[in-house]
């Protein structure tokens, strides 16, 4: 799964691209993809992932764009413009990332965030070929992946304060 922020301040837009490589979707299913109630799921009868982030996106003056072929994957992308007041905060993304990664061990999560020009990322296969015979959910493996988000979010800081001086 990829997961890619991109804040382009001077062309006053963020995007958010989500990527995955699992079975995709039909042109039917992908009609339907941001409807609030349609899913494929059979546990809950609602979807409202897709449709929430294309309101946010267009509550900020952006799109939602979605590609999919079946058995190749789908890719989500998301456009809003950087300085509008409606505008969601991103909120702390290295614990939404550690909450996913250990929720889902079994998925390999590839991370970016540029920030007009700058970048920082993680890559839980980077993280996890030292650990190969330990499980994600293990202590060791949460504390690496605890010790690589913390990088991620200093990296993060100093760019916050990089900009603010």
């Amino acid at each position: 799964m990829e997961i890619s922020i991109c804040e382009d301040r001077r062309n006053d837009l963020m995007r958010i691209r989500i990527a995955d490589n699992g079975r995709g979707m039909d042109e039917a299913v992908l009609r339907k993809a941001t409807d609030p109630f349609f899913t494929t799921r059979q546990v809950r009868r609602v979807g409202l992932g897709l449709s929430l982030f294309e309101q946010a996106a267009r509550a900020a003056g952006g799109s939602l764009k979605i590609e999919s072929q079946p058995g190749a994957g789908t890719a989500v992308t998301a456009s809003f413009q950087h300085s509008h007041i409606d505008r969601k905060p991103l909120g702390n993304m290295a614990e939404t990332l550690l909450a996913l990664i250990l929720t889902h061990p079994e998925i390999e999560f590839a991370y970016t965030h540029q920030d007009d020009g700058e970048k920082v990322s993680l890559d839980t296969r980077e993280i996890s070929s030292p650990l190969a015979s330990v499980p994600m959910s293990s202590p060791e493996a949460i504390s690496a992946v605890r010790k690589s988000l913390e990088k991620v979010g200093e990296q993060a800081r100093q760019r916050a304060s990089r900009k603010e001086a």
